[in-house]
């Protein structure tokens, strides 16, 4: 019976000895994934929200923007352009911000996908589209687009290398 428990008592210790000798590995941080810019219409935030406001912009439900961002962001676009009437989409200021306020991509499911092309407003963007000529011609070009010609353009007219014709169709970088 001694030697029983002997053998018992030696292969407990062993077992603690291993238990307490085994590495045990941290674990893994926690993963927290925080949205930092916010860019379904770019140069929106840029140039209509402050400097002291832009995080919390980002950080918005897109839902919640109007409310939160639509009244500042109508006096800096005022500000810049205090002529502002309506613009080539006939939308007065209240109607542009609300449309602006909230920075949202959207997308046609059905019809062609581009920023605008004369016809097709807001339904994508296209990799081709010139948006922020768009948004400036929207900003300062008038009822019919050609007020403040001298605005309404980034005179950058297209991507310096072609996209390519299939998947991933960005350009090669250079």
């Amino acid at each position: 019976m001694k030697k029983k428990l002997k053998i018992c008592l030696t292969w407990m210790t062993v077992l603690v000895f291993f238990a307490a000798c085994k590495k045990h590995e941290p674990a893994p941080p926690a993963i927290f994934y925080d949205q930092a810019d916010q860019m379904g219409r770019p140069a929106i935030n840029t140039v209509f929200i402050s400097p002291a406001d832009k995080d919390k912009f980002n950080g918005t439900t897109p839902t919640q923007m109007p409310a939160a961002f639509g009244p500042e962001m109508k006096a800096n676009m005022l500000a810049l352009n205090p002529g502002y009437t309506t613009n080539l989409l006939g939308l007065t200021a209240d109607q542009f911000i609300g449309v602006l306020s909230t920075d949202i991509l959207n997308a046609s499911a059905t019809g062609k996908t581009t920023f605008y092309d004369g016809t097709n407003v807001l339904t994508g963007r296209a990799l081709g589209d010139d948006v922020i000529d768009v948004e400036l011609t929207l900003l300062f070009g008038g009822p019919d687009g050609h007020a403040n010609p001298g605005l309404t353009s980034d005179h950058v007219n297209g991507n310096d290398v072609p996209f390519l014709t299939a998947f991933p169709y960005l350009a090669n970088p250079h």
